[in-house]
């Protein structure tokens, strides 16, 4: 008789010696043994490296497959210097929604989201504009994809204001109408505001909205090179204020790393209190947040793809592992260290900062695994090729191979 419903043999297992069986029950890992299992059903890793599925920690998931309908000049903008044209940037993308329509934006975000069950993505942050041009066009297709995919790739819908509060009147009503419809989170942008004040109050009607109706808040705060904007520390206080410890997420911060080291530290006391996660997008743009030191002083950091091909990058498969390798080498973290770093921040750290509970390979975990074709994490960072297996929720949601034949008679 199976002594499982699914059992995962033969895997090999982070920081751990030997090969393992883990059998799985009712959507949780109820055994990490080398004991032999039966299940039901059964995979073979062959050897491969098992680990948590991925958790993306910030995506613009209304605007994806949208950079042929806007150009280069949004991107061009973004991607200069120190990000001092990234206020101007936006601006320029925000062209693309003057035909903003959810019978174009549905299939586009549905191949997105179909690519995360090919990579093993099982969490998104899924930013969708709401503003007076974009109405609830980009949240209304998105909400639905958050239903038909649910336990296979979990969205976490931010209604996200993308051109302001106080700068586009009648956005804050439409955030309103977003969360009555179901969105998950409150988004918030207060840095593109006008001056410091105005985006103190878009951060404070953004966490009164959020604390109001039980929702976290995700932000992009002090995205361009300015290390005088601030944000993130208005973020952090209001969520303090407004009792919202340990359900926020700052998402880019790219000036923190323009501050110095009193600053920096200064700001991660402030965070920590405040239960404040980020989320680093490195390969998009010249200037990120500092990943390393502030792990370092025990503030978690998640990392995201935050575009696939729209105005600001012009690639991205939704494949967690490709962020992590172009992470590794924009922070310089190449070594041992720096791969777990890369790695974890794609899979637990990047869970623990959307909030999600037990996304650990342990008994008693989610059972939301990736079994990969390779042994160890370098090569799995290196090649960043699919998943050999995923399994959500604890069954096999995808399978993917890759084989080359070599026609080389006569070398």
């Amino acid at each position: 008789m199976p002594t499982h419903q699914l059992v995962v043999a033969d895997a090999t297992l982070r920081g751990r010696d030997g090969r393992f069986q883990i059998g799985i029950d009712e959507g949780r890992i109820a055994a990490v043994t080398r004991d032999p299992l039966t299940g039901a059903e059964e995979i073979d890793a062959a050897g491969g490296l098992v680990t948590e599925s991925f958790a993306n920690g910030h995506l613009h998931l209304d605007k994806v497959h949208t950079l042929d309908r806007i150009g280069d000049a949004a991107l061009t903008a973004y991607t200069s210097g120190e990000m001092g044209s990234a206020l101007h940037s936006i601006e320029l993308a925000s062209a693309v929604k003057a035909d903003y329509d959810r019978s174009w934006i549905e299939p586009n975000a549905r191949a997105a989201v179909l690519e995360a069950v090919r990579y093993g993505v099982r969490h998104v942050l899924a930013f969708a504009d709401v503003d007076t041009r974009a109405r609830l066009e980009g949240v209304v297709p998105l909400l639905a994809l958050r239903e038909e995919f649910r336990g296979v790739v979990d969205l976490q819908v931010v209604a996200f204001p993308q051109d302001g509060l106080v700068r586009d009147p009648g956005a804050e009503e439409l955030v309103r109408e977003a969360i009555d419809l179901g969105a998950d989170v409150v988004g918030g942008i207060p840095w593109i505001e006008h001056t410091d004040a105005e985006a103190h109050e878009h951060v404070r009607r953004m966490c009164e909205l959020a604390a109001a109706h039980g929702r976290r808040v995700a932000m992009l705060v002090d995205d361009a090179g300015d290390a005088s904007l601030r944000t993130t520390e208005m973020l952090a206080t209001a969520m303090l204020e407004h009792g919202l410890e340990g359900r926020g997420v700052a998402n880019h911060a790219r000036a923190v790393g323009l501050y110095a080291r009193p600053t920096l530290e200064r700001l991660a006391g402030l965070v920590k209190r405040a239960g404040l996660g980020f989320v680093s997008d490195p390969h998009t743009g010249p200037l990120h947040l500092p990943v390393r030191e502030l792990t370092a002083m025990g503030v978690p950091v998640a990392l995201g793809q935050d575009d696939i091909e729209d105005a600001y990058y012009p690639f991205g498969r939704h494949n967690m592992v490709e962020v992590a390798f172009l992470a590794a080498h924009a922070l310089e973290a190449v070594d041992s260290a720096g791969i777990d770093l890369v790695y974890d921040a794609v899979t637990t750290t990047a869970a623990d900062v959307l909030g999600v509970a037990g996304h650990r390979l342990a008994e008693g975990g989610n059972a939301d695994l990736v079994v990969h074709p390779h042994p160890t994490l370098r090569e799995v960072v290196g090649h960043h090729d699919a998943p050999a297996y995923v399994v959500a929720s604890g069954r096999l949601v995808a399978s993917s191979t890759s084989t080359t034949t070599f026609h080389l008679e006569g070398h």
